[in-house]
């Protein structure tokens, strides 16, 4: 199973609390319904842990996805996910989009 990993901050002028709605009532439902992603969740960065450092992104999202080549082949330029990536590239500034693989 891989594992996307999104990094990213809001953009200027977008509320928290208006993004996490959305995230709650539109992204929730939409990528959780694809049969491709087993798992979604996204993680609000609150501070870092071993220094007063600002973190370096907002948001942190985990999805769990078993067959990743259906996904980015199929899934990705469908109805679906294009609708749910337009209205989040409105609300993320430079997400960074990462596959990672558990080490075993």
């Amino acid at each position: 199973m891989a594992q996307i990993i999104l990094l990213y901050r809001l953009k200027p002028g977008v509320p928290a609390e208006t993004f996490e709605q959305w995230t709650r009532t539109t992204d929730y439902p939409a990528m959780r319904g694809l049969a491709r992603v087993a798992a979604f969740t996204t993680y609000r960065v609150e501070r870092n842990l071993l220094s007063d450092a600002a973190p370096s992104v907002q948001y942190v999202e985990l999805f769990d996805v078993p067959d990743l080549d259906g996904f980015v082949g199929e899934d990705m330029p469908g109805d679906v996910v294009q609708r749910i990536m337009g209205e989040f590239f409105e609300r993320a500034e430079a997400p960074e989009f990462l596959v990672a693989t558990a080490v075993e």
